[in-house]
């Protein structure tokens, strides 16, 4: 796509709001056959003039969630989509990359007058290095190109703070590395970012636009964009300092009347949070057993208690796919969606919009298991044509980067799973433990004697058979940057042996009991997890023993952790009550440290065992 309809896009919507809608009708009839595009100018159809206007228009809505800088295919199993076979085999699909998903948006556009792409948040954040190295600006500009119109914050849009969010919406260089590149600056995020729930601290007012309105030929259709309320328990402190994060419910029930009272009656909900569906198949029928049955989690509540006026739920946050109907407190089907992560499926709705009611059919939604579906999840193959846009962009920013990216850090004789791995102890997280344990030991360096990782920082795997030239086996920074890109500052702190326990614990119960988030953990402790019982009780105490010791309650030992969980994140507030801290250095920096130190090209490093906690189903 051409960068001038892209420039001139915004420009485009500001003329159309003002001039109203006769004007508008009077460019569409102006406008030669087959010059007009899907941002309000024309379909061929004359809808322009009142008297032909059908009473209902079918209105695409493409979306997506959980991109986080995926530009490139992501690699090993967080690039595959499940798949269930017409034989009820399930199939791995590699999908995902972002020269593949503008190939899908835009034949997915083909034929559809009327179309709108939005996402659930986490756009950015947790990227891999060619994104994250340049604070996500590749990704911004990735999405300006994609001609996304619209996305909610997600808890990644504040991993670097209100400050440097506000700077991805409106553009700018670097405040402190600058432009990246000669004479070319910064030009911000074509399309909204919407925070409705996210607040000033010292103005009590949304830190950026709680809503926007898509309007084309009349038809109006308002989406409001919040993220999870627990954003703060998932963010560094610094990420969200000065910010108040208010319940979703409450905050898309208020916004949702400000558009009613503004005559804007379809509304979609863009919600950073989401749930789990029944089945892990990207073609899952989510109904098949009834409304609302096929998903557990988040989501669910909060779709119960969202008002009627909205119509259809976009969220994220969990990396799941599903399309599932879940009654509104009216008791009303409406569609909730979620798009996997990585840009490996995008989702196809049709709102129905009545133009005499200004509000869209709702009794005619299906799930994707119907016959005929009105939303469904698609797959973003890569045997399709590579847009050669992204391609390119692509180049620009590897040729940035090459420098840093391809520089070797160590060596594994086969893939070491992080995130692909779905066992609650990873030989991944294995391997991340004991290097934080072995950077952080050393008396001058912390003392640590035992480490936790937690699990959501492992954002990928160590694939053997990478896609660069480097050769398989080779570990790359850009590859070891992938799998810990926060840089989250190393904390060795003081516990007792009581607060180490509560920590195991707070694994499995609290805010951790329905989706558990188990530590990874260094070599030398061990303990068995007991998932046939609930809460608390499913760490069996008597088995913790680190170096073959049980843990005395009492004693205190010294951990390392990164600042995330130093800071109590991830609901364990045990870790978050460490004293005598010494911060060392980042969590990427002891990896690469690790790695260096025990595989060479000769010897490389085989994945761990993963035989730390005995896990009884």
């Amino acid at each position: 796509m051409s960068a001038t309809p892209q420039k001139n896009r915004a420009s485009r919507r500001v003329l159309a709001a003002a001039a109203g809608l006769a004007t508008v009708g009077a460019l569409v009839a102006a406008m030669p056959a087959g010059a007009q595009d899907r941002h309000g100018h024309g379909h061929g159809h004359g809808h322009g003039h009142g008297h032909h206007k059908p009473r209902t228009v079918d209105v695409q809505l493409l979306s997506f969630n959980d991109l986080h800088g995926n530009l490139e295919p992501p690699a090993g199993s967080a690039g595959t989509v499940t798949e269930t076979q017409a034989d009820g085999t399930t199939k791995a699909i590699p999908a995902g990359g972002v020269e593949y998903l503008a190939s899908s948006l835009r034949t997915a556009r083909k034929g559809h007058p009327y179309s709108i792409t939005a996402a659930g948040g986490d756009m950015v954040g947790a990227s891999p290095l060619l994104s994250g190295l340049f604070h996500d600006e590749p990704t911004i500009e990735a999405l300006n190109k994609i001609d996304l119109d619209v996305t909610s914050v997600g808890n990644h849009e504040f991993d670097e703070g209100a400050t440097e969010l506000a700077r991805l919406q409106n553009g700018g260089c670097h405040p402190v590395e600058g432009c990246y590149e000669k004479d070319k600056k910064f030009k911000g995020a074509d399309f909204p970012y919407l925070a409705a729930n996210v607040t000033s601290e010292k103005s009590g007012k949304p830190i950026l636009k709680p809503y926007t309105v898509w309007k084309k030929n009349g038809v109006k259709i308002g989406f409001i964009g919040v993220t999870l309320e627990g954003t703060p328990n998932i963010v560094t402190a610094n990420g969200v300092k000065g910010l108040k994060f208010h319940d979703e419910i409450e905050t898309i029930n208020k916004y949702a009347k400000e558009l009613d009272r503004q005559g804007v009656k379809s509304i979609v909900a863009l919600i950073h949070e989401g749930g789990a569906p029944a089945s892990t198949s990207y073609n899952y029928d989510c109904d098949s057993s009834g409304a609302g049955d096929g998903i557990s989690g988040p989501i669910t509540d909060i779709a119960k208690g969202i008002t009627p006026k909205v119509d259809a739920l976009v969220t994220g946050h969990t990396h799941q796919a599903y399309v599932c109907t879940i009654p509104d407190p009216a008791g009303n089907p409406r569609m909730v969606t979620s798009a996997s992560s990585f840009g490996k499926l995008y989702t196809d709705t049709t709102l129905t919009y009545d133009r005499r009611t200004k509000d869209i059919v709702r009794t005619s939604v299906k799930s994707a298991g119907a016959k005929n579906p009105k939303s469904a999840n698609h797959v973003v193959s890569r045997d399709q044509p590579k847009a050669n846009d992204m391609t390119a962009l692509i180049a620009r920013w590897n040729t940035l980067a090459a420098p840093i990216s391809n520089k070797p850090q160590g060596y594994i004789t086969a893939d070491i799973n992080g995130r692909g791995s779905t066992a609650p102890e990873k030989p991944l997280g294995d391997l991340i433990a004991d290097a934080q344990l072995e950077g952080l030991a050393p008396a001058d360096k912390g003392g640590a004697v035992v480490a936790f990782m937690n699990p959501g920082g492992i954002r990928a795997d160590l694939v053997h058979k990478a896609s660069g030239a480097e050769g398989d086996g080779v570990v790359t920074y850009g590859e070891s940057f992938t799998v810990q890109p926060f840089t989250n500052m190393m904390n060795v702190v003081d516990l007792t042996g009581a607060q180490l326990v509560t920590a195991l614990q707070q694994q499995v119960s609290g805010s951790n009991e329905a989706s558990p988030k188990i530590l990874q953990v260094s070599k030398g402790l061990t303990y068995t997890l007991d998932m046939t019982k609930t809460g608390a009780a499913r760490v069996v105490t008597d088995t913790i023993k680190l170096n073959g010791e049980a843990i005395d309650p009492a004693k205190t030992y010294r951990v390392a952790m990164n600042e995330f969980l130093a800071g109590g994140g991830d609901g364990f507030a045990a870790l978050g009550e460490g004293t005598n801290k010494l911060v060392g250095p980042s969590d990427l920096d002891v990896f690469n440290a690790y790695l260096a130190a025990h595989s060479t090209a000769a010897a490389p490093l085989a994945p761990p065992a993963a035989d730390r906690i005995t896990v009884i189903q």
